[in-house]
């Protein structure tokens, strides 16, 4: 496994990576300092995490590949569908696979997801709008919508009713 450190605007990144596939994305609250790397793939990721803060990429393109159920590879999938600068609810997800009834399950397996940003779980929210759990802090769920909003031009950070 290969590793860095990636300061963006809401913290620290550890990124990591095997020979072939991006593996993990988690953020950090404790003070981490910033390394650099070699490995092609880590280069890349930071490049496109750079982009994405800067307002310029709004899609990764990146080789993932996170261990999982095959229920939690299908929740992870969906969050992929969701349009940057866009929110939908946890019964909206359960709804999409078609598994309303699964949405602890769903929303279980998006507090899983261990690529942060890149499958964009910060995106899916409460029924009444509401921010609920996100594993890098509400605040920085609301940093990232926010900050999606104003590159859309939207203003939109919650869901519209």
């Amino acid at each position: 496994m290969y590793e860095v450190y990636h300061r963006t605007p809401v913290g620290v990144a550890l990124i990591t990576a095997d020979d072939t596939h991006i593996t993990r994305v988690s953020i950090r609250d404790e003070t981490v300092e910033e390394t650099t790397t070699e490995h092609p793939l880590l280069i890349e990721a930071t490049k496109q995490l750079d982009e994405y803060f800067a307002g310029g990429r709004k899609d990764f393109d990146l080789p993932i590949n996170q261990p999982g159920t095959d229920f939690q590879q299908e929740v992870w999938k969906e969050l992929l569908k969701i349009p940057y600068g866009k929110t939908i609810t946890y019964g909206q997800q359960s709804d999409n696979m078609k598994n309303p009834l699964a949405i602890r399950a769903i929303a279980a397996a998006n507090g899983k997801n261990d690529l942060w940003i890149i499958v964009p779980c910060h995106r899916v929210i409460g029924s009444n709008g509401s921010l609920t759990g996100y594993a890098g802090g509400l605040w920085r769920k609301q940093w990232l919508l926010d900050h999606e909003a104003r590159v859309m031009g939207t203003g939109q950070t919650k869901l519209d009713f």
